[in-house]
């Protein structure tokens, strides 16, 4: 009989009993590279010995600046082992953002996956007092910095040639207890300094049970890995509960080698924030639009049955009579084939991270690729609720994992709409910030998620908006922008779209389009552009996209409507800024970006828009 799982230490020892051949597997020169359980446990062993005979101790920080890549799982696991809360920071912060948590989290060493990680640490060692060493993973170490920098591979080696204290280790891991720290992830918001969020080992163990126990996976299933290890939800979901449950873990190369790396891997899971899903729904219809007419036709004809058969579907129920005939004959047609895209043998995917449209859930369903939604956040570890399987809702992100904490209901929902959560996963507090804490948990010991949302009559929960996102017009008038924008996302003429209107008398959007929809109608249209810059002036594009707007407007209140819009020529991106490394908006630092251009939207008389 298993011993109950309390710490990732143990779930780490408990999970390579299963001695896989293909725990990790990280691509090589185009193909996947398995490495097994036995030779998992090695390298995690072997780096343990390495850092404990370096002085490392219980409680010291080691940070990662690195990509998904398997030494970053097996540092996670030896750090967990000796107890070394380890500081994950995203490796698409530039050099200040990076030493801020560097230094705020007072991490004695840092593993970097290259040199660029690397010369970001060494622009800033001077101001980080707590900073003793640098570990590089990948390529030559500089010469002449006068720090104390070391390759992967010799401190790999030093661990090797201990292996008569290697008994040691497992020792250590079954020394660690569930209220011990394990990790620091620093909140991605818009503000200038982010909080450290502080997760125990029982936090992140509590939460892979309670999902292990709500979502079946069987061992021997294979996941594509490719958001960042960083996000807590590709680390709880995507690594720790792929580890418990015995799924083999491959990491995609990139985000941008996804399409590829789909095919290689033929995945039976994937783990994913919206806006990846967004990506393939616009895509698949993209190639549908650039085709001929029988060819479109045959796809809306599919899709009508597929509309016909999804509440079924959504409840684990066969479609009756001739709509079950006509959805299993649109499968074999169309849909099989947009399957055969992403490998084949994708049993269910997972979303979280930010809410997920209802018009882009139904279509991976229809599809055959069921997307099971939940919700949380980093300080929750994270997920809070999620859908069970047969009881999907399109809009809804199911019910909590558990009804009650220690006699308390585990969620529940304040007076003015904001949800609470108490319970194991909840985070002990922000690390070296108690006047935050107070303020995120009350003291009832509920944290406070900053969301507005209700529960239905069958306990499932919906998001309406973030509590602090909420549009206050000039009139009283308060507006989600959420649930408009991804009604905006599912046409696909419209790529990206953000509301503006706080403390102004209407609402307008600024909105990124689907390019390859756009361009494709600017040729039917014959219109001359050199550039996207070009083309999104034209006004018969304002006019095409206003069109667009107005089919959402018509299912909404006169004060939700969207009275005017700004077309932007590019992306709104992590690297630009104007994405958190979940992919939201931060709405913010685009209120502050196009100032400008918000403000035009504003300058003509406003006449009756305000609705009262």
């Amino acid at each position: 009989m298993a011993q109950p799982v309390e710490t990732i230490a143990q779930l780490f020892y408990q999970a390579v009993e299963r001695d896989l051949p293909d725990a990790l597997a990280s691509k090589q020169n185009g193909a996947f590279v398995p490495i097994p359980h036995r030779e998992l446990r090695a390298r995690v062993e072997h780096l343990a010995l390495a850092l404990e005979r370096r002085g490392l101790r219980m409680g010291d920080r080691v940070a990662f600046m690195s990509e998904n890549r398997p030494e970053w799982a097996i540092a996670d696991f030896a750090c967990a082992i000796l107890g070394l809360p380890d500081v994950t920071i995203y490796a698409t912060l530039n050099a200040g953002q990076a030493a801020f948590i560097l230094r705020d989290s007072e991490s004695r060493w840092v593993l970097c996956s290259n040199r660029e990680q690397l010369d970001k640490v060494l622009a800033h060692w001077g101001s980080l007092p707590a900073l003793e060493a640098a570990v590089l993973m990948d390529g030559e170490l500089p010469e002449g910095t006068g720090r104390t920098l070391l390759r992967w591979s010799d401190l790999i080696a030093e661990g090797e040639a201990q292996v008569d204290r290697r008994p040691l280790v497992r020792q250590w891991g079954m020394e660690r207890k569930p209220d011990d720290l394990l990790t620091l992830i620093y909140t991605s918001g818009t503000t200038a300094d982010p909080k450290g969020a502080m997760l125990t080992h029982g936090n992140l163990v509590s939460n892979v049970l309670a999902a292990a126990g709500v979502v079946k996976i069987e061992p021997g299933e294979r996941a594509m890995s490719f958001l960042p290890l960083t996000h807590i939800f590709e680390r709880m979901a995507g690594h720790f509960l792929m580890f418990h449950v015995g799924a083999a873990i491959y990491y995609a190369e990139s985000v941008q080698t996804v399409a590829e790396d789909l095919l290689l891997v033929r995945p039976t899971l994937l783990a994913s924030v919206p806006r990846i899903y967004e990506k393939i729904f616009a895509r698949i219809y993209d190639t549908v639009s650039a085709g001929g007419i029988l060819k479109r036709l045959i796809f809306h004809w599919a899709m009508l049955a597929g509309r016909q058969a999804a509440p079924y579907l959504m409840k684990g129920q066969e479609p009756p009579s001739w709509k079950g005939m006509w959805y299993r004959t649109a499968q074999k047609v169309v849909f099989e084939k947009i399957r055969q895209r992403t490998g084949g043998r994708i049993k269910f995917a997972i979303s979280g991270g930010a809410p997920l449209g209802p018009k882009v859930m139904s279509f991976f369903w229809i599809i055959g690729l069921p997307i099971l939604e939940g919700y949380g956040l980093t300080e929750t570890s994270p997920v809070i609720t999620v859908n069970r399987p047969g009881e999907v809702v399109p809009g809804c992100v199911g019910r909590p994992l558990y009804e009650t904490w220690n006699g308390r209901p585990f969620l529940r929902i304040a007076e003015d709409g904001e949800i609470l959560c108490q319970g194991p996963n909840v985070m002990t507090g922000y690390w070296k910030n108690e006047a935050a804490t107070r303020e995120a948990i009350d003291a009832d010991g509920y944290f406070h998620t900053g969301d507005i949302g209700h529960l239905d009559d069958q306990g499932r929960l919906y998001i309406t908006d973030r509590k602090k996102e909420l549009i206050v017009t000039s009139g009283g008038k308060k507006v989600a922008p959420q649930p408009i924008e991804n009604q905006l996302k599912g046409d696909k003429y419209i790529s990206q779209a953000v509301l503006i209107g706080d403390k102004r008398n209407y609402i307008t959007a600024l909105v990124v389009p689907n390019f390859d929809s756009l361009v494709r109608w600017a040729g039917y249209k014959k219109l001359q552009f050199r550039s996207h810059a070009d083309l999104v002036q034209n006004p018969l594009v304002m006019a095409k996209l206003m069109s667009r707007i107005e089919r959402v407007n018509a299912e909404l209140s006169n004060y939700e409507r969207i009275k005017k819009i700004a077309i932007l020529d590019h992306e709104m991106t992590l690297e630009g800024g104007q994405l958190t490394p979940s992919l939201k908006v931060k709405r913010r630092v685009v209120n502050e970006m196009y100032g400008g251009l918000i403000e035009s939207l504003y300058l003509e008389p406003k006449g009756d828009s305000e609705a009262h």
